[in-house]
């Protein structure tokens, strides 16, 4: 029965891959377009955290007594600037417990009075305070840009040496920009702030791409001894095996962590997983099949 699934997919895909890759790569354009979008009216292509874009960070530990967007909405009027509010939980019950708050500004007597004032209690021995600098998140992030731009261009001469040939190895670079790009314009569209967390994240999106876009690739441009609906189906079942069981394993995590890094770092990899699927058995098995066919190669 899976085998005549397949089938079924196989030949919908023989009829209409070339027009499958060229949805594809208008995802890929739309993704660009709605990063483009972003940094014209904010100034930033993906917004950050404030591990990355520095300010004030205060962890109460409360029973919490007011919800986390009438809180938000209190300390914002009340000092006049941007906060983030997130919830505390236990590691241990799962149970809220407190309060994390994210001030733009780094005055802290300022944000611990606006704290008292607004839950009506006296911070002690129940509170820390962490400090970061804009200049330390910028010069994070710009360290970060570089490792992925080297990453991709490394990755290019490695799959090119493997390979020795220009349009596969294109098509697996390409697979896993389309990923990031994906990835990046879903976390705008959901305003998923991007955290250092987040970026290892995103290394990780580019790694669990290149993984499966190398299988797909060596199968079909190796196995000449076989067919290349075979080559398909085989390295088809390997990888979707892979990238299914990556998912359902990083969803039990974000649902049954308390941690918030936790979180972001396994719901950025489920979506870089999802878009993984047709930038991988789509666009770049479209790619390399009209490469082949393009060689006169063995179907």
């Amino acid at each position: 029965m899976r085998y005549m699934n397949f089938e079924a997919v196989s030949s919908f895909w023989d009829k209409h891959y070339k027009k499958l890759t060229i949805i594809t790569i208008i995802i890929l354009i739309a993704s660009l377009g709605i990063l483009g979008f972003s940094k014209i009216n904010t100034g930033e292509f993906i917004q950050k955290d404030f591990s990355l874009k520095g300010g004030l960070l205060v962890t109460v530990q409360t029973t919490p007594t007011l919800s986390l967007d009438d809180l938000k909405a209190a300390l914002a009027n009340e000092l006049k600037e941007e906060v983030n509010v997130r919830e505390l939980r236990s590691l241990s019950s799962g149970e809220s417990s407190g309060y994390i708050i994210e001030f733009e500004s780094l005055d802290q007597d300022k944000a611990l009075v606006a704290i008292e004032k607004t839950l009506s209690i006296k911070l002690q021995d129940n509170y820390t305070i962490e400090e970061v600098s804009s200049q330390l998140g910028e010069s994070f992030l710009r360290s970060t840009t570089k490792a992925i731009i080297a990453a991709f261009v490394i990755m290019a001469i490695v799959i090119f040496v493997y390979f020795r040939e220009f349009i596969p190895s294109i098509a697996v670079l390409l697979a896993g920009f389309s990923n990031l790009m994906g990835v990046l314009a879903i976390m705008n569209i959901f305003e998923i702030k991007l955290s250092t967390a987040g970026v290892a994240a995103l290394l990780m999106v580019i790694g669990y791409s290149v993984d499966t876009d190398i299988l797909l690739s060596t199968k079909m441009l190796k196995r000449t001894d076989i067919s290349l609906k075979e080559r398909l189906h085989s390295s088809f079942k390997t990888g979707m095996t892979m990238q299914v069981t990556a998912i359902i394993a990083l969803a039990v995590l974000y649902i049954l962590t308390p941690a918030l890094l936790l979180k972001q770092i396994a719901i950025i990899l489920i979506i870089g997983l999802i878009f993984d699927i047709p930038n991988t058995w789509i666009q770049n098995a479209g790619l390399i099949r009209f490469y082949l066919e393009s060689k006169g190669g063995k179907q």
